[in-house]
């Protein structure tokens, strides 16, 4: 006996439409009325309430192996249950570890919605030694210190978002990486690339995603959680090597397009140049409608491979057209194909910017380039990739290993970052990563990125420079304004991700940004701030106060109107610039750097030196006010400054003594493998704590937190005027 089911959806009054089927069974079509045995539920895995489906679709699980079988298998990563602690953003990590204990690994954990391809921005605290994360003593509750599918990290694979709210979007692991429950993995029994591109190819079509869906029926479409049992229980068919060969190539060459629009994206492992320096077609505004056409037709492209891949795969399954069309229709609505490419993965709430956008407008291309310019001023990028001098790398093969540093980034034979100019190259970056917004200094920034514009586009140089003035700042057309005031927001919005905020340039300023001090993390050393308060600060201090002397002896006793505003502004610019002074004095006798703890908490004893952007400057003051209070004291940063809260901690905290390197003083392990805390320290905790505290230090930080706020945002800041400031430096 079979049983009727109305499908009224697209009613708008549900009630009447039923009266009306009641009424009249003959009225109905295909679309609303359905009849089938309720034994028939049972066909699909889980028995979801999917009536609309056909019983030659539900007979597809029947008839074809599900995905677990053979040489496949799909596998849940574990939860770190404290990224704060264990997760970052490829960028913000050393490129090569400090502590030796082990090293920053790509981390598949999501993200947004892109098939084929999607890069991994994240990395994970691992240390091989234990096969685990650094610290990592296993998930409340568990008993276990192994992260759950350990055996299968960094093998080549395949992964997804667990949760989406754009549909499911199986894309390329490379070698190497460890995956997460958030990015759960696919593998095949061999590793073998082409294998893994063919399953790639039946997993990125709509036939598949519709059997993934058809078991979602009862889930809430807004945010569907694509579990590793649904997977392993949908059906994918047996390829012959020439359906695996053909599907293979299709999903190769969708993986390299989708990878060739992320080479402008300078925080992406595939970066090699901006777009407009990828399209010059003379102008900026014609490099970027250049780069807006190369997207349209690579877009366009997918689109085919993937309606070839859809057809194929189609045909694999043996679903004929009239379910073809219903699947394309999604079922009457239930699982609609997937077409938003920077939808937010639900989980990870991952912040969509300017770099996850294939196509941009002028303004955010422009922004990418002078951006680009920056990195090249810091010795971050390679400007010899743009003229030409160094040829652009070949395309890796999908599952090679990431690299350590981008195609773009200035290296040495041993693929790491070179620290200082090598011999001829044409722009003199500071060793040190110290830059200044200074007019006429030798490290002012404006002039350091207007000299990359020089290399790159030779005598257009200085129209190009005023081209993207005028975009940037279509008001005043000054570039010196916009990096001082708009920039640094960019940065950090650009060097954003899953919830992170990383970035690398910092702009240390005045109130009203009428003079900054910019740092390139990764040359920060414990000297920085000594050097910036002795050789940058002082200097420029001690020639704006003698500027403001000469001012006032020139203008005498009876100055006019105008010479007394020009002597208040430069008296307003002093006070700022000893405020400024006085903030760099009290960091710099703790200031001792270490990026394993993060961006946020590095930077967060700078948060009074940020006045200039309030928004950033109250995260860095609530992530200092939570490592004053002992929230962070896994870190680097808290043993520094609070030796005597942080090492008895390790006596009673296995994690904290393993991040600190005293585990072997403060536990042991057992003949059953279980650790224990030591009855009797190896070493007595106030000598640990005395080798570890600095007199220096301790009164820098009990000065920094007894000292009030000063500066603040003054009327001119807040206009967006800057004081008067000297032209040239003494």
């Amino acid at each position: 006996m079979k049983a009727i089911f109305l499908r009224l959806l697209e009613a708008v009054d549900k009630e009447c439409g039923i009266r009306l089927e009641a009424q009249d069974s003959h009225r109905s079509t295909a679309a609303t009325r359905f009849k089938l045995a309720l034994h028939e539920f049972a066909s699909i895995p889980g028995s979801p309430f999917a009536y609309w489906v056909s019983s030659r679709v539900r007979a597809t699980f029947l008839a074809i192996p599900s995905f677990e079988s053979g040489a496949r298998t799909a596998k849940r990563g574990p939860s770190t249950s404290d990224d704060n602690r264990f997760v970052r953003v490829s960028w913000e990590t050393e490129h090569s570890r400090s502590h030796g204990l082990g090293e920053w690994l790509a981390f598949a954990k999501g993200g947004n919605y892109s098939p084929f391809y999607s890069d991994v921005s994240l990395v994970v605290d691992w240390e091989a030694r234990r096969r685990t994360f650094h610290g990592f003593l296993g998930r409340p509750g568990r008993d276990t210190e192994r992260p759950e599918s350990e055996g299968f990290f960094f093998r080549p694979g395949l992964t997804w978002p667990r949760r989406t709210t754009s549909g499911i979007a199986f894309r390329v692991m490379a070698r190497g990486c460890v995956f997460s429950d958030k990015g759960p993995s696919a593998f095949v029994a061999d590793d073998a690339p082409k294998t893994l591109l063919g399953l790639l190819g039946v997993l990125a079509s709509r036939p598949f995603a519709a059997l993934v869906e058809v078991q979602l029926a009862a889930a809430d479409a807004a945010a569907r959680s694509y579990e590793v049992g649904i997977i392993q229980r949908t059906p994918v068919p047996d390829l012959t090597l020439a359906d695996e060969s053909t599907l293979a190539s299709l999903a190769r060459r969708a993986w390299s397009l989708k990878r060739s629009l992320d080479t402008r994206t300078e925080n992406s492992h595939a970066f090699n140049l901006p777009a407009l320096l990828q399209s010059p077609t003379g102008t900026l505004a014609a490099s970027a409608a250049a780069w807006t056409d190369r997207v349209s037709a690579t877009e366009t492209e997918l689109a085919a491979i993937q309606a070839e891949i859809d057809d194929r795969c189609f045909d694999l399954y043996g679903i004929n057209d009239e379910d073809r069309k219903a699947i394309a229709e999604g079922f009457g609505g239930t699982a609609a194909a997937p077409s938003d490419e920077t939808s937010i993965e639900a989980s990870d709430d991952s912040e969509p910017d300017e770099s996850e956008s294939s196509a941009a407008d002028t303004a955010a291309l422009t922004a990418e380039l002078l951006s680009w310019s920056v990195g090249v001023a810091f010795g971050r990028f390679d400007v010899l990739l743009a003229t030409g001098e160094r040829p652009l790398p070949p395309e890796p093969e999908p599952f090679d290993p990431l690299p350590v540093c981008s195609p773009g980034m200035l290296t040495g034979t041993d693929g790491l970052p070179l620290a200082a100019p090598p011999a001829g190259y044409p722009i003199a970056f500071p060793p040190d990563g110290v830059l200044v917004d200074d007019p006429g200094h030798p490290r002012d920034l404006f002039a350091t990125a207007r000299a990359v514009f020089e290399v790159v586009f030779g005598n257009d140089a200085d129209a190009r420079w005023q081209e993207a003035a005028g975009i940037l700042d279509p008001k005043n057309h000054d570039l010196r304004t916009f990096l001082a005031r708009t920039f640094f927001e960019q940065h950090i919005k650009r060097y954003s991700k899953s919830r992170r905020k990383a970035p690398i340039y910092w702009q240390l300023a005045t109130p009203s940004a009428s003079y900054s001090i910019w740092l390139y993390a990764h040359r920060l050393t414990p000297d920085t701030f000594f050097h910036l308060l002795n050789e940058v600060v002082t200097p420029k201090l001690e020639h704006e106060e003698r500027k403001l002397l000469s001012l006032v002896q020139e203008h005498g006793p009876n100055p006019t109107a105008s010479q007394r505003k020009a002597s208040a502004a430069q008296e307003t610019f002093v006070e700022e610039l000893r405020a400024f002074r006085d903030e760099v004095a009290r960091v710099a006798p703790l200031w001792k750097p270490d990026l394993d703890d993060g961006v946020l908490l590095t930077m967060a004893p700078l948060w009074r030196l940020v006045l200039q952007h309030r928004a950033w400057q109250k995260e860095l003051k609530t992530a200092w006010d939570s490592l004053c209070s002992g929230d962070y004291d896994w870190a680097h940063l808290a043993m520094h400054l609070w030796p005597e809260r942080v090492v008895p901690k390790c006596a009673t905290d296995r994690s904290l003594a393993i991040a600190h390197g005293l585990e072997e003083v403060f536990w042991e392990e057992g003949a059953n493998g279980k650790w224990t805390a030591r009855k009797t320290p190896l070493t007595p905790v106030s000598e640990l704590v005395a080798a570890r505290t600095s007199p220096a230090v301790k009164a820098a930080l009990k000065e920094l937190l007894d000292s009030p706020v000063t500066g603040g945002a003054t009327k001119a800041g807040r206009r967006g005027k800057t004081p008067v400031r000297g032209s040239d430096t003494g």
